[in-house]
């Protein structure tokens, strides 16, 4: 039987943006735009380490917030 690696317990806090709150970003896998909101970084209890990072964006005009990892997120060229 394979053996599965349990994932350590972790604290979720916010995180630095990248950008200005409001920036209109993409997700570059999906193509989805929206207006950055903020961002929620995972780290593992104890030692601090990161384990992930999920950036949030409403579309723009309102609407439900979407989520992305943070490294798929940039800023689309309607930003000027």
């Amino acid at each position: 039987m394979a053996q599965t690696e349990e994932k350590p317990p972790t604290l979720l806090s916010h995180g630095d943006l990248p950008y200005p709150k409001g920036t209109l970003v993409e997700d570059t896998e999906t193509g989805c735009t929206g207006e950055l909101q903020g961002v929620i970084e995972e780290r593992v209890k104890g030692t601090g380490k990161l384990f992930s990072q999920t950036a949030f964006m409403r579309p723009k005009g309102g609407g439900l917030e979407r989520e992305a990892p943070l490294n798929r997120i940039r800023p689309t060229d309607e930003n000027g």
